[in-house]
């Protein structure tokens, strides 16, 4: 077949490349811990999975409309404005199998060739490849370790021209676990509303947050016609596998993201939407002691990790990700990933996966369980020690 020379722009998850290599590992017969993948290690809450097995009890098996179940559409918009203390209405809330299509429409939506889009480096590898995939310069905003990983704002503020067509942040970001303090998020806002450019907020990771209180640019002056809110479920519920998530946007944006869905997807599933209202609006115990736990690993896997001679690292604020430094071991970072997987049995992430500001850093998940993260700290430990004999 010959392919639309565009396919060749796309890029990929290294996360999942790494699952694949530690599967076939596994198969030879090698121990792993699996460290790559960034998914909560948790089950679905039992009330959320009984009302999505209710729903297809109840005849929720048939196409819904392209923009989501109004039950659903409307929970999401009481749910944000709420918790970001803004006005919303249900239109302006499309519902989606995953939180990507929000990025992914939201992109091909406003950015083209011959414009630019502003995103943060390293980031989630999938901003990069779908502003190449639309034709628009990536124009990487690196985050900065001795700032906890946040934007330098006044950077970003120089990397604004003509051609920008859109800004992307993520806070809690992936892969570092850093957060966006709201006097820079305040300063951003101030940017997007002085060049008139839409913004993409990627607050998939909003409720997991492990110190005070969420902060989104929504609620900053201007931003209600300039900005689109990625969230979802998956985090948060555990409901990777269900494959919902949602934006909310100006409501002339949510129609042409709606119509990029019937293009595409169609609808998402209805049970599954059913079962999303289960998630909002019934107990938030099962989060909540999600979190903690993950506090937990993340301050047993922060210590361990600072005691190797070699690596440092910050304390992330919120997600379930580490971000160690590694530029210590004196190797490139793709040869140290390699090595404690192949050596050491231990998945992880080269920085490198996330964008070119990634080098001399590697990514732990922590979604895994306390006795893992500590085995595998001593493995860390033992590998580094090989490589710096």
């Amino acid at each position: 077949m010959n392919y639309a020379s565009r396919m060749d722009l796309l890029g990929t998850e290294s996360a999942f490349d790494v699952l694949v290599k530690a599967r076939a590992l596994e198969a030879q017969g090698k121990d792993v811990i699996h460290l790559e993948i960034g998914e909560p290690d948790f089950d679905t809450p039992p009330h959320i999975i009984e009302a999505g097995q209710k729903a297809l009890g109840d005849g929720y098996t048939h196409y819904g409309p392209p923009a989501g179940l109004p039950e659903l559409r409307e929970a999401i918009a009481s749910d944000v404005a709420t918790s970001r203390n803004i006005d919303l209405h249900p239109n302006q809330v499309v519902v989606c199998p995953g939180a990507k299509p929000i990025m992914f429409f939201t992109i091909l939506a406003l950015a083209e060739e011959g414009t630019e889009v502003i995103y943060p480096n390293p980031g989630f590898p999938i901003y990069e490849s779908v502003i190449k995939f639309s034709g628009a310069t990536p124009v990487p905003a690196p985050l900065i370790e001795e700032k906890d990983f946040t934007l330098d704002v006044a950077q970003l503020a120089d990397l604004v021209t003509d051609k920008t067509r859109l800004i992307i942040i993520n806070s809690p970001q992936n892969p570092t676990g850093g957060i966006v303090p709201a006097e820079d998020l305040e300063v951003i806002a101030e940017v997007a509303v002085k060049h008139n450019i839409p913004m993409l907020a990627d607050e998939i990771y909003s409720r997991m947050i492990y110190e005070g209180e969420f902060a989104s640019i929504s609620a900053f002056d201007g931003m209600a016609d300039k900005l689109i809110i990625l969230d979802g479920f998956s985090k948060t519920y555990a409901m990777t596998g269900w494959r919902m998530g949602y934006g909310v946007m100006p409501e002339e944006t949510a129609q042409r993201v709606a119509r990029l869905m019937v293009n595409s997807n169609s609808c998402t599933a209805a049970f599954t939407q059913m079962a999303g209202i289960a998630a909002l609006t019934g107990p938030q115990d099962a989060p909540a002691a999600m979190m903690e736990e993950f506090r937990k690993r993340r301050d047993v896997f922060h210590a361990g990790l600072n005691a190797i001679d070699g690596i440092t690292c910050r304390l992330p604020g919120g997600a379930f990700y580490l971000f160690p430094n590694i530029t210590g071991l004196g190797r490139d970072t793709q040869e140290v990933a390699d090595f404690l997987l192949e050596e050491g049995g231990v998945a992880s992430l080269s920085g490198t996966g996330f964008g070119q500001y990634g080098e001399g850093y590697l990514r732990f998940s922590y979604a895994n369980s306390l006795e893992n993260i500590e085995e595998a700290i001593r493995r860390i430990e033992g590998c580094v020690a090989k490589l710096r004999s």
